[in-house]
């Protein structure tokens, strides 16, 4: 990804020019997701703990499976990535670590919420948050950390279910004191608290839009209108492969084969050309046996 795209992504968050960034969680979302015109894709924590070790989102995904993953998609997609770290991975020392890891490795931005250690899926029950001022120092070192002042970071509270929504407003305004790029307060439950989300904070405001999840998924349209800079798609992505692997596994059980089988499928032509297998073939033609 070049500087300028990062440029780029900063200045659609700070004009609130609306940017939808879809989930990715593997190379093959995210290279697909790269094949259209988003302003930003956003790496859910979720995803890859879900596709990478096949675990819950909670805590099981380490810094260095964070940033491997940050690394490979940065190195195979151009689009500007913003992408999940969880609570930092510890305290404020290993939040210094992540920004600077995930900014050397092509990140255009950094997601580092307040819960405590360790996390869990934001859309679950039983989420709890370390005291308003060790998130500030959190957000201060990341702050400090990032070499481009285009560096998102994207300070998530989710204080909204276990301790209200004035709760996490108060914790937002402090995470925009301590220099946080874009706020995110996570899970609201009406539109109503979203229009007060967005009316509280002069900072881009973002919306994570969990198919099944706690938030009204809303339109584009509705939540520019809203006052959103930014709406995230995390699970849009791993939940319809969830689902066509599910089809595509239940009819091969109950038949033994796939002949006969109307569920789409992408094109095995098309996936080779996605994976970049003309390149392959072209370094055959040229440095291959005649």
């Amino acid at each position: 990804m070049s500087a300028d795209a990062k440029a780029m992504l900063a200045a659609s968050l700070k004009n609130r020019d609306f940017v939808c960034a879809p989930g990715v969680f593997d190379l093959i979302s995210a290279r697909m997701a790269d094949r259209f015109g988003f302003k930003s894709i956003y790496l859910t924590g979720y995803g890859v703990a879900a596709s990478h070790l096949g675990m819950p989102d909670a805590g099981y995904a380490t810094y260095h499976d964070m940033l491997g993953r940050v690394r490979q998609i940065c190195e195979r997609t151009a689009t500007p990535l913003i992408a999940d770290a969880d609570t930092g991975f510890g305290g404020a020392l290993n939040v210094q670590q992540a920004v600077r890891g995930y900014e050397s490795v092509g990140a255009a931005g950094i997601q580092i919420e307040d819960q405590e250690f360790p996390k869990k899926c934001g859309h679950t029950l039983g989420r709890r948050v370390i005291p308003v001022e060790d998130m500030v120092t959190k957000i201060r070192v990341a702050v400090d950390a990032k070499q481009s002042a285009d560096f998102q970071i994207v300070a998530r509270t989710d204080a909204r279910t276990s301790l209200g929504l004035d709760e996490a407003l108060r914790r937002a305004e402090a995470f925009a004191g301590a220099g946080a790029d874009v706020l995110f307060v996570e899970s609201p439950e009406s539109e109503a608290e979203m229009e007060k989300i967005c009316r509280s904070f002069d900072l881009p405001c973002l919306a994570n839009m969990v198919e099944g999840g706690r938030t009204p998924v809303l339109s584009a349209a509705r939540l520019a209108e809203i006052g959103y800079a930014i709406a995230i798609f995390p699970a849009a992505g791993f939940l319809a492969v969830a689902q066509a692997l599910h089809e595509t596994y239940s009819y091969l059980d109950a038949r033994g084969s796939t002949a006969g089988s109307d569920q789409p499928r992408y094109p095995f032509a098309d996936m080779n050309e996605l994976m970049g297998f003309p390149e392959v073939w072209a370094f055959d033609e040229k440095y291959g046996d005649k």
